[in-house]
């Protein structure tokens, strides 16, 4: 008997580890609840995920290759200017990106279950076998057929509110809302924003990070993240972002409302026997960007990768060690990322003074040519040294103007 591994949840995370595992012959099985589901999320994907995880111009509604900063002041900053030819950040709909990697994964010979897992059985040995409890929606009815499926190894995809890491006791973590409305603008608005996306920072559009207006195939997705988690506060800050962007979004029509937590930082516990997290279940979002498709998708490549490389292509049944190589990777190679967005937030995000001189840093075009290299790569690129002194002086001096260091 080969290998079999369950992966629970179709997002980026999920999708991407069921497609390596059946692309090796693994015997996989990929959990959805919703196939049409339509995460919120800004949906912002680097240039590098394009071709790293070999994506059709299709599923990309929008190349965009110019970028707005706007401070609480309202003072802007265009970003883009460096950006060379063919250079862009795609813009998606989750539900189309997300159908497209599960299909494929599906079409490459992982099992796609609609289905909703609702527990998770531990085995009493380390050769005991994991039973998932599911409710089977393939023939359309909500609430489904009860089945279960035993397997070697479980893969948790299945997002911020894991059933899966409660399962196994990862513990909680500190999570934001990202909240937001799709409106359909009137044709010439709509032209504006083309190929432009737009950020807004300032304690009345979020307290914690930034506010967006990010175009889409036929409509503009307009939302905040935020920490603080209770309906009047997000309902104040999205009043926020239409208020700054009104003239912007006059005409436009509300087609839809979403919302969705967001983890803030890695649980405490990911990994138990053969059971491993990734994507917003592990919490792979970054901090200071909130960027999360990538680092998802990355994760349960990576993951799936250790799996298949740990089991010989699913001859033999990996270990609990074997999945800690797997994070031991993980942070040897994003670690340094994270730490660096992590005080980036810490520094900037802290007041509306802080925020301005963030924004007025963004108007160099060494800082610019930076900050979008080691977004559509993935690099944390280094620079000339005169380059990093220039802007380390920068970035004090802009700090210092805003009387941004007061404690």
């Amino acid at each position: 008997m080969g290998l079999k591994v369950a992966v629970v949840g179709s997002g980026p995370a999920g999708s991407s580890a069921a497609e390596v595992l059946a692309k090796a012959g693994i015997e996989t099985y990929l959990f959805e609840r919703k196939l049409d589901n339509a995460k919120p999320c800004g949906g912002a994907i680097p240039l590098c995920m394009v071709d790293e995880f070999d994506l059709p111009q299709k599923i990309i509604d929008r190349q965009v290759k110019k970028m707005k900063m706007i401070s609480p002041s309202n003072r802007e900053v265009n970003i883009g200017s460096t950006l060379k030819n063919g250079e862009y950040i795609g813009m998606c709909r989750r539900e189309v990106l997300d159908g497209f990697l599960r299909n494929r994964a599906a079409e490459l010979g992982a099992n796609l279950i609609n289905g909703t897992v609702y527990q998770l059985d531990i085995p009493d040995s380390d050769k005991g076998l994991y039973t998932l409890h599911y409710a089977d929606h393939s023939t359309g009815a909500i609430k489904g057929e009860m089945k279960t499926l035993k397997v070697d190894l479980v893969i948790g995809a299945d997002g911020a509110n894991s059933r899966i890491a409660k399962a196994i006791d990862a513990g909680d973590y500190n999570y934001a809302i990202a909240f937001q409305e799709r409106i359909r603008l009137p044709e010439d608005k709509m032209a504006y924003y083309e190929d432009l996306a737009e950020m807004y920072v300032g304690n009345d559009v979020s307290t914690d990070f930034y506010a967006w207006v990010f175009p889409k195939f036929d409509h503009v997705a307009v939302g905040t993240g935020t920490m603080k988690v209770n309906q009047a506060d997000i309902k104040k800050l999205q009043a926020g972002i239409r208020k700054r962007a009104a003239k912007r979004l006059e005409g436009g029509e509300i087609i839809k409302v979403e919302a969705h937590p967001i983890p803030e930082h890695p649980r405490p516990r990911p990994i138990r026997g053969r059971v491993v997290l990734v994507g917003d279940a592990l919490g792979t979002v970054t901090k200071s960007s909130g960027e999360g498709i990538y680092f998802a998708a990355k994760s349960g490549r990576m993951c799936a990768e250790k799996i298949v490389e740990a089991s010989q292509n699913g001859l033999k049944v990996p270990t609990e060690k074997d999945l800690k190589d797997f994070m031991k990777r993980w942070n040897k190679e994003y670690g340094a990322t994270y730490l660096v967005l992590d005080i980036l937030q810490r520094v900037f995000y802290r007041s509306d003074a802080t925020r301005e001189a963030f924004v007025e840093m963004c108007d160099d075009i060494d800082v610019q040519k930076m900050t979008f290299d080691s977004y559509l790569y993935k690099t944390v690129v280094p620079g000339s040294p005169l380059t990093q002194m220039k802007i380390t002086a920068k970035t004090l001096g802009s700090l210092l103007r805003g009387n941004a260091l007061a404690p």
